[in-house]
């Protein structure tokens, strides 16, 4: 179990998408959050007060957390420094990175000196079965996106606390280390060699009762050249009864591919929705998740409003409007 509160690093970050781990604990676990550690030089801030380790061990923190998601996980040379002291200071240290810290001497030094735990979110501890296809009770719902970071993550859990509210069955499912952080278990779906994937997210989403969702926290996108194998594991494994589909309309192309553009959500929907049919033909499409934060209120309600009527579909921003009317969509399956 990892101990909280927690600090929160944020290291250099160049921006704020890099450090959308440490965004997403302060936005859905902000009694785990006393603050944010920043090194020179960091291009983010997540709106905590900037602390150094002394200042926040003595507000009460326990554990560090790299809460930066940098392409390919890296631990940087740059943070080291930081990191040992923190161990020394009586600190545990969490990273959901690829770069794990139990492969880094220095710091498995640092921690068996003074006592500290290395908590690596993302290493699969269970044997996971190769999936099998065969249809589960109870119902799912996956966020598919049109690029990475668009608010998978964050549909799913506002659908799940929109459910929770209204007396609902209903349970977040983490796929991702930012999910596992906040919720205390998950799959690191990313991190389960390939074969296994989508009997991960069967592992991650049995039998149920015939009310119960489970709303399952989406990765990657389909049209994504680096990470769209994840994302088909979880349309195949998850065997949603529901899709829904998720954008962001300022970006200008796909999250660390330059030459990439974003698909409409008209392709997402038409490519997203027969593959999951492959693994449960009666899958629909029922709304439309719109990340909006780079958007003024009028510009975001007439962007929905556009959509909406283009779409045939409910378009709303659940984070900033809340999910309700996703959540209605689902009494159509």
């Amino acid at each position: 179990m990892i101990e909280t509160p927690y600090l929160l690093f944020l290291g250099d970050a160049p921006d704020q998408l890099s450090a959308k781990v440490a965004q997403g604990i302060k936005d859905w676990r902000p009694e785990n959050s006393v603050g944010q550690l920043r090194l020179p030089g960091c291009g983010t801030d997540i709106g905590l007060q900037d602390m150094t380790l002394a200042e926040a061990k003595a507000a009460g923190a326990k554990t560090l957390v790299i809460g930066v998601a940098n392409r390919g996980g890296i631990i940087s040379q740059a943070w080291k420094d930081v990191l040992i002291e923190a161990l020394e200071m009586g600190y545990d240290l969490a990273s959901g990175l690829h770069n794990l810290l139990r492969d880094e001497g220095d710091l498995v030094a640092a921690a068996q000196m003074h006592g500290g735990t290395l908590h690596d979110v993302r290493v699969p501890t269970v044997g996971y079965p190769i999936a099998n296809g065969i249809k589960r009770t109870g119902k799912r719902c996956l966020a598919v996106g049109t690029d990475c970071s668009a608010g998978k993550m964050y549909t799913a859990l506002a659908m799940d606390a929109e459910m929770q509210e209204r007396g609902l069955k209903s349970t977040f499912r983490a796929t991702g280390q930012t999910g596992i952080l906040i919720t205390g278990h998950g799959v690191p779906l990313d991190a389960v060699i390939a074969d296994f994937m989508a009997g991960a997210v069967e592992y991650l989403t049995p039998d149920n009762d015939e009310d119960h969702w489970d709303m399952i926290e989406g990765q990657g996108s389909l049209f994504h050249v680096s990470y769209s194998g994840v994302t088909m594991a979880l349309v195949h494994g998850g065997q949603p009864d529901a899709l829904i589909l998720c954008h962001e309309p300022t970006r200008t192309h796909m999250r660390g591919l330059p030459g990439y553009s974003l698909p409409t959500l008209e392709v997402l929907r038409d490519t997203a929705l027969p593959l999951a049919q492959v693994a449960n033909p009666a899958c629909k499409v029922v709304g439309i998740s719109v990340n909006t934060q780079h958007m003024s209120e009028d510009d975001a309600v007439a962007y929905l409003k556009d959509v909406e009527e283009r779409m045939g579909l409910p378009a709303v921003d659940p984070y900033r409007h809340g999910a309700g009317r996703l959540v209605d969509a689902l009494a159509s399956i």
